[in-house]
């Protein structure tokens, strides 16, 4: 395809991941008060929270400097700009090489960085808090995010996503292989994580260590935060979908393929949710020092997979 029509495909995912994030994180909040045999709020909620938060008058505190209020526009710039890097509608990446599981994992960093940060630079000991322990998640989870996709990447013989999509797509890596079920399961945990469920987040509990950062801010800048926050966890899971499950993504370009492509991908993510669903609201929260033993563990079943790819090789 021309780099232009890409390019354009990457702003479609983009809108579309923008707008479709408050559905899921909806989704997300439904789906445990049913398991909780309560009301709970409808699907639509978030979205009805986000316009309200937009309206509110922004309160920044009198010790935050620069960092605090540009953190809620660099966060929701960076994630849209993963998901026009992430091969979401074809089988393409649609900024190229520009966009490779490198930079993806460097702007996931950002991420992290920029959203602890503002917690600290808030002045607030609460928030400061819950930085640390959002930074501290990110060491534990983030080398086995890197070796995961390490060896995707010798076995594809490219760090492109989209070379990477079209040959899973293809058939070429087998589900049976250790190198690739260890990988996806090592990935698959490590992406629950990433999205903030129970046991190790909730991704809404701003009152709380879990979302310390969020403690000082108001108004626009904390609408665009848990936007922001929502759009992370579609993102990660998009990328585990195009890293192993890109099946269903358009090949080629036409408007009827594009179409089949987005409602699969909103299907497939919607089935994620459904499976996170059920597992976070079957566990019990995990204290923050207990955490090291199960994601090293993941780290483990990641250095298996590289392992196997070693001696196959």
């Amino acid at each position: 395809m021309p780099g232009s029509t890409l390019f354009l495909i990457g702003l479609v995912q983009a809108v579309l991941v923008l707008l479709a994030a408050p559905l899921f994180t909806g989704l997300s909040r439904t789906l445990r008060a049913k398991i909780h045999s309560r009301k709970g709020p409808d699907i639509l909620q978030d979205y009805r929270d986000i316009l309200k938060l937009i309206k509110r008058q922004e309160v920044v505190p009198a010790q935050a400097g620069w960092v605090f209020r540009a953190t809620p526009y660099v966060l929701m710039a960076t994630v849209l700009l993963l998901a026009m890097m992430i091969p979401i509608l074809t089988l393409q990446a649609p900024m190229g090489l520009a966009g490779d599981l490198i930079a993806v994992v460097y702007l996931l960093t950002v991420f992290r960085f920029f959203f602890s940060l503002a917690g600290l630079d808030s002045g607030s000991i609460f928030a400061g808090i819950g930085a640390s322990r959002e930074m501290a998640l990110g060491v534990l989870t983030e080398p086995a995010i890197i070796l995961v996709l390490f060896v995707i990447a010798l076995l594809s013989g490219s760090t492109d996503l989209g070379t990477i999509s079209q040959k899973v797509a293809a058939g070429a890596f087998s589900y049976s292989s250790p190198v690739v079920w260890l990988g996806m399961v090592a990935f698959a945990v490590a992406t629950f994580i990433e999205t903030g469920k129970l046991p190790y987040d909730l991704a809404e509990a701003e009152q709380e260590i879990q979302e310390g950062p969020l403690t000082e801010f108001s108004g626009r800048g904390l609408a665009l935060l848990k936007w922001s926050l929502g759009i992370k966890q579609v993102v990660v899971i998009a990328l585990f979908l195009a890293v192993f499950f890109p099946f269903g993504s358009a090949a080629a370009l036409s408007f009827s393929s594009l179409l089949i492509s987005m409602i699969l991908f909103l299907l497939k993510v919607a089935f994620c949710y459904v499976i996170a669903a059920l597992l976070e609201n079957s566990m019990a929260r995990l204290l923050l020092f207990k955490a090291p033993a199960v994601t090293w563990g993941v780290f483990g079943i990641a250095l298996l997979s590289f392992v196997f790819y070693v001696a196959s090789s």
